[in-house]
């Protein structure tokens, strides 16, 4: 059987001792499309336009992974001071990735960071810092690594959703991990929430005319292991990209 390319989109990380640049990403990504039928294919960060139009053509699905905040700029903002490791080379190939899959109507899954690209990338804006600006916030960001694989709050998925069936739950209540500080603000108009976390925060949104476009807030791909609804969600997106 052929599985579907996947790309995966990466970031870029620093030896603290030599300051070296290194393209990153966890293996957690890669082990979940493989995991769910797919066959991953990791896209360099800081190719040319060019380069990346001639990988993103043989893709059958594209994942944005998480990572560092995104330059305010990009939706008429200028940076708190809790912005970090914004990288505007990064984010505009993967605002670039995300509009042409949306033209496309190829499938995207767009994770933590990948749900704000998202949201920006189709006209939306985001929250600088959840503590600052969302009254009694609920605790959505550690810097501990244990907290990937750590079920620390519930979020409510619309039944009628895309996201809701990707999932393959029974009920709207869902567990899941939280590593970010910021969130989506002004919601893009051609997206629709799918997930709320109790305090309000957006965890889910979609395009409900395209096959898969699906942004999730929280890290899917570091539970598919052990929690059955985070694998279903990656099988989801093979499956739209087989088709």
């Amino acid at each position: 059987m052929i599985r579907p390319l996947i790309g995966i989109a990466t970031g870029t990380r620093q030896a603290p001792d030599t300051g070296a640049v290194f393209v990153a990403l966890r293996p957690t990504y890669t082990h979940a499309v493989e995991k769910a039928g797919g066959a991953p294919i990791i896209i360099p960060t800081g190719i040319s336009r060019g380069t990346l139009r001639h990988i993103y053509e043989r893709l059958d699905g594209i994942v944005i992974s998480g990572g560092g905040d995104i330059d305010p700029a990009g939706y008429g903002d200028t940076p708190s001071v809790h912005v970090y490791g914004v990288d505007p080379a990064r984010d505009e190939a993967e605002f670039q990735m995300t509009r042409w899959a949306v033209e496309d109507d190829k499938p995207l899954l767009a994770i933590c960071r990948g749900i704000q690209v998202l949201n920006v990338a189709l006209g939306g804006t985001l929250i600088q810092h959840i503590p600052d600006e969302v009254k009694g916030a609920l605790t959505h960001a550690n810097l501990s690594d244990e907290w990937f694989s750590r079920l620390v709050h519930d979020v409510t998925v619309t039944q009628d959703s895309k996201l809701y069936r990707a999932l393959g739950i029974s009920r709207e209540r869902l567990s899941v991990n939280s590593l970010h500080h910021q969130g989506l603000g002004q919601i893009a108009p051609s997206l629709h929430v799918a997930a709320r976390a109790d305090d309000g925060i957006v965890e889910g949104v979609e395009l409900p005319d395209r096959r898969f476009v699906i942004g999730v807030q929280w890290h899917p791909e570091a539970l598919v292991d052990d929690h059955p609804p985070m694998l279903c969600l990656f099988e989801s997106l093979i499956n739209a990209a087989k088709g």
